[in-house]
Parts: C-alpha cells; sequence; structure tokens
C-alpha cells in the first residue's frame, strides 16, 4: 500500500489509507480515542481502540493504516478508523519545550526561536513558509514568463557592492573578501553579457548594528534587472505586475494559509507613485512629521501608508526621486539633483529599492570618484560597461519583509526559519 498524504485523502478513490506523521493531539474516553495526525499537508483525525493508545505520545512520528470514512464533525469532514500504528521515531522528553498542537504557538518569539526544530511543527507557524515558498515559486514564474532568465551569482566577493561597513569579512585563503551585500553588480553584468533579463533568489549579508523587528543579518532576496528599459517606471511596471500575479497566485495556492491568518488580498492593486519630496510634504502638513534629510524614516513609511491607505485605498506605495547622495553610486541621475529610483512602502514597511542604473562607463567611472572610491576597485565590474551596456534598471524584494506584511505577523523573525540577528547564531 502507498503512503497518501492527509490533503489528498477526502478526494482519493480508495478506502484503506497508510498514513505517517507525527502525532499531534490525543483525546481519550473510556474504550477509544480521538488521535489528531499530522504531516506536512494538514492534519486528520484518528479513531483509535484503547489498546492501540498505549504508548502513544505528542510529536512521536507514526505510520498508521485504515479505512476513510467520514464524518461531518471531523476536521476536513473526514477520520480514519485505525487497524494499525506503528512507531517509527521514538520520543525522549519529559515535557515539550513549547506546544504544537495549538493554532499558534503561544511561547515568546525568542522561545519559538530558540526551539525551531519544534516551533516550526506547528500548523500555523508552517503555514507561513508554505505562503513563503510560493512567494518565491511566483517570482520564478511571473518573471520566467516574461523573458527573464535565472542566475546564481557569488556570495564571496572581493568588494562591497554599495561600499561602507556593513560588510561581513571572509579569510579566503590569503585574501580578504566580503560576503555579499547583495548581487547587485554580477546581476549588471549579465544584463551586459546577453542575458538582457536576469534574476535571483538567493541569500544577502548586511552586517548592520540593527536588533530591531524589520532587520535580518542575513535574508532572502528577490532580485531582478532588466535591459533595454526606458526609465525607472518600467521597472516599477514590472513589481506592479510581479505584486499583482503574487496575490493571484496566492489565492490559488494558499488559501488554507491565508484563512488561517484571516487574510483576504485585494483583486487588484494599482501602486500610486509619489515623488519624496512630496510625501515629505504630505507628512509634515497632514501629520506633522518632520523627515530625514533625502529619506523617510521607520515612522514616516508608517504614516505614508496611512495616508495612501486612507487616500488610494492601497496598501502600496512607490516613493521615487531620492536623492543622489542618499543612493548607491551606479544610480542614474534625473539631471535634477535626484535619482531614477524608488522605494516600495508596504503597509508601513519598505520591501524593495530600485530604479535605473548609469549605463555609460564614462558616467559610472566619474561617478564611483565623487563617492569617494577608487574605480580601480571596481575593475572588472566598470569594465564590463566598456562594451555596449544597455539602458537598465531593477530592484530587489526582501523574502521575509513581504511575507510578514502579507500575513500580519509582528517580527521579520517569523518569516526566517532559522534567523540570523545581531544575537543569534543557532540553531
Amino acid at each position: 500500500m502507498e503512503r497518501i498524504y492527509i490533503e489528498d485523502i477526502r478526494k482519493s478513490k480508495v478506502d484503506r489509507v497508510l498514513l505517517r506523521g507525527w502525532v499531534h493531539k490525543v483525546k481519550e474516553f473510556k474504550d477509544f480515542g480521538f488521535v489528531q495526525l499530522r504531516d506536512k499537508t494538514g492534519v486528520i483525525q484518528l479513531v483509535v481502540d484503547k489498546d492501540r493508545l498505549k504508548g502513544l505520545r505528542l510529536e512521536r512520528s507514526v505510520e498508521v493504516t485504515g479505512t476513510k470514512v467520514e464524518n461531518t464533525k471531523a476536521i476536513g469532514g473526514v477520520e480514519v478508523k485505525v487497524y494499525s500504528i506503528e512507531v517509527l521515531g521514538k520520543t525522549y522528553y519529559d515535557m515539550l519545550p513549547i506546544p504544537v498542537n495549538e493554532y499558534k504557538n503561544s511561547a515568546h518569539l525568542e522561545t519559538e526561536l530558540d526551539y525551531r526544530y519544534i516551533s516550526l511543527r506547528a500548523p500555523k507557524v508552517r503555514a507561513t513558509f508554505k505562503v513563503q515558498e510560493e512567494i518565491t515559486t511566483a517570482f520564478r514564474d511571473y518573471l520566467k514568463a516574461n523573458k527573464f532568465s535565472e542566475i546564481y551569482t557569488p556570495k564571496i566577493i572581493a568588494s562591497g557592492t554599495e561600499g561602507g561597513s556593513e560588510l561581513f569579512t571572509v579569510n579566503y585563503f590569503d585574501n580578504r573578501a566580503f560576503l555579499a551585500q547583495s548581487p547587485q553588480f554580477y546581476k549588471q553584468m549579465m544584463v551586459g553579457a546577453g542575458f538582457e533579463r536576469v534574476f535571483e533568489i538567493g541569500h544577502a549579508y548586511r552586517a548592520e548594528l540593527h536588533n530591531t523587528w524589520r532587520h535580518l543579518n542575513e535574508y532572502v532576496s528577490l532580485d531582478a534587472e532588466m535591459g533595454f528599459i526606458k526609465d525607472e517606471n518600467d521597472i516599477m511596471d514590472l513589481e506592479e505586475g510581479f505584486i499583482n500575479y503574487l496575490f493571484g497566485h496566492l489565492k490559488k495556492t494558499c488559501q488554507k494559509e491565508l484563512e488561517m491568518y484571516d487574510v483576504n488580498l485585494p483583486e487588484k492593486v494599482e501602486i500610486p507613485r509619489i515623488p519624496l519630496a512630496e510625501a515629505h510634504k504630505i507628512l509634515l502638513d497632514k501629520y506633522g512629521k518632520r523627515s530625514p534629510v533625502g529619506n523617510i524614516d521607520a515612522e514616516g513609511e508608517v504614516l505614508i501608508s496611512k495616508y495612501v491607505k486612507e487616500t488610494y485605498d492601497t496598501d502600496f506605495v512607490f516613493l521615487t526621486e531620492y536623492p543622489i547622495a542618499k543612493r548607491p553610486m551606479y544610480t542614474m541621475p534625473d539631471g535634477k539633483g535626484n535619482t531614477r529610483s524608488f522605494d516600495l512602502i508596504y503597509k508601513g514597511l519598505e520591501i524593495t529599492t530600485g530604479g535605473q542604473r548609469i549605463n555609460d562607463y564614462e558616467m559610472l567611472k566619474e561617478n564611483i570618484k565623487k563617492f569617494g572610491f577608487n574605480p580601480d576597485d571596481y575593475g572588472f565590474y566598470l569594465e564590463s560597461f566598456r562594451y555596449g551596456m544597455p539602458p537598465h534598471g531593477g530592484f530587489a524584494i526582501g523574502l521575509e519583509r513581504i511575507t510578514i506584511k502579507i500575513l500580519n505577523l509582528q517580527n521579520v523573525r517569523e518569516a526566517s526559519t532559522f534567523p540570523r540577528d545581531m544575537k543569534r547564531i543557532e540553531p
């Protein structure tokens, strides 16, 4: 008999089934008991004779054979009357360190993360990562349908993509190397190498001295870069298209998980585009909020999101026209003291930075100097612009950030399987 997953039982045409999973919950009566069995796809109720209940403990992994029975009161409208239970993985504990059989763990987040190999078993916690998995699937499918090629770039690099001190150093044989802040240089080079449109789903590393709900020092970045663009609006159009595709995809693939979090995604997303200077004025006039020069802080992100929700009935806003001094040296200037760049704010949190890049060799070389860097330190990257680099641009989405905002979670570490922050490098 072949194993069947719990989510497939109801539509299966066979009555006798073989299940494998973990003991999720046990409720004993005089002559029998109900056991909830959990696998990666869901939870099902088992009807078990009292003799077979002996030795069952929460979280033991078991193999079960039985007969499928319709029961409208059971989870999913079906249960299994058990013929045999075999313990496949014993348990060795006095008390579980954190509860698993609640809808979501009631443990403190730090405790959840300390026992991540247990907390990830909780159905609602697992639902987070099902949604996250489908975000990456949608990203890949959407871009491939638009003639993007998936690439894989080095994470050990010789120099930083954006300069500054937010780099983790690596002893690379006899040289000093760094962990990549982003695949920025490489995805630009791949555009110029004839791939034209590229994307990568990969880890990025930032040695930022932040220990907040919104920061990770290792995170997953969804990067895209596109050649032969007119300006940064082409890039914003691309990302807006992806957001709409993503929401449609999640409705099809994660309805159960979205219901767990009481999330209703909109049918269509139209994202307003507001220049940063205008956003500053809105924040000051409407909320009395003064913003840092050339940027917007965390409180400002929350308030501008409140404004666009009330004004445009959307959870998204593109902030555009950031000053040259506040953007990396490869960002295309607009000729008016600003850049052809943007941030995407979603429910009060920046989830994306993007824009048009400088594609002219001499212009890029001079800009590197203006930012106080030595062009010789960017040799292979700069050299690639000698050979007909087309106008191009791109963006990067923080996977954990977009996940927590879709599901209305409170901390970015909830969307990381094994988060790395200033104080956590285990498990």
